[in-house]
């Protein structure tokens, strides 16, 4: 570790927010982590007292998030690693999920985390430093039968990461999106909204999906406090990689993936060009 950071990360209650942030404060840094319940807050600071503080936030707040970074810079120094974790997952055949479900899918995973990197990035900006982790998913990268609200908002968060970081490498910024495979975490738990089933022409495809998700949960190969060491990791690195992979779950699937369309590319090859004037 080069030296001791402020990590802004949001969604600390659990999961991998709270693995990292345990992992940070471990490591000598200082963290501000966001939560939705006032309950919660002592049990955080006492993870690391004067160096681990809570601020309620709800990241569907934007003139809420802009104040608070506001606030915690002026109060805690500037914040030079952002971690956007906060997110859920919504589970449910596409044509059985109500679009109200996917605007708040997106609310949370997209536009929340958007809303985020623009409160943090003048002061990075200025400064000519920084650091934004966005925790997406191999499911950014990959697709499974119902979770296509989610997949969509993931998929989303990786395209966002990857041309940001376009846009500010040359001011000192760097920018990772962090893609987890399955690890155990609530995920699959109290953080997965499900839509009900309706129509029976799914049942063989996705009964046993939603039944195999649920025997898991709990029990998935990914250890939380192992990705949490490989997000720090990346904070001392010169040229961090745009998009981190996390889980050889994830690896042989992306890869899989990746292999296949490849096929694709050159199996359609003729046609592809066939459309140049």
């Amino acid at each position: 570790m080069t030296h001791p950071r402020h990590l802004f990360i949001t969604g600390v209650s659990s999961g991998f927010g709270l693995a990292l942030a345990r992992e940070a404060l471990a490591d000598g840094h200082r963290v501000t982590g966001t939560l939705r319940q006032v309950d919660r807050i002592e049990a955080f600071e006492a993870l690391a007292p004067g160096r681990a503080h809570a601020r309620l936030l709800d990241v569907t707040d934007e003139a809420a998030i802009e104040r608070v970074v506001r606030e915690v810079e002026v109060e805690r120094g500037p914040i030079e690693v952002l971690v956007n974790n906060a997110g859920y997952g919504h589970e449910g055949v596409m044509e059985e999920s109500p679009l109200t479900e996917m605007r708040k899918q997106f609310d949370v995973n997209v536009f929340g985390a958007v809303a985020m990197m623009r409160a943090v990035l003048p002061g990075m900006r200025s400064r000519r430093s920084g650091r934004i982790l966005n925790i997406t998913s191999m499911g950014g990268m990959i697709t499974m039968p119902g979770i296509s609200y989610y997949c969509g908002s993931k998929f989303a968060l990786e395209g966002i990461s990857e041309a940001l970081g376009k846009e500010v490498r040359d001011l000192g910024i760097h920018v990772t999106a962090v893609a987890p495979g399955s690890f155990r975490t609530d995920w699959a738990g109290r953080s997965m909204v499900r839509s009900p089933r309706s129509l029976s022409d799914y049942d063989a495809l996705f009964g046993p999906i939603r039944q195999r998700r649920q025997q898991v949960s709990g029990k998935q190969l990914g250890d939380p406090t192992k990705a949490a060491r490989a997000m720090l990791d990346t904070l001392d690195s010169d040229a961090p990689p745009a998009h981190l992979l996390l889980g050889s779950d994830a690896l042989t699937l992306v890869r899989e993936k990746y292999v296949s369309a490849l096929d694709d590319l050159v199996r359609w090859e003729s046609v592809t060009c066939s459309t140049d004037g």
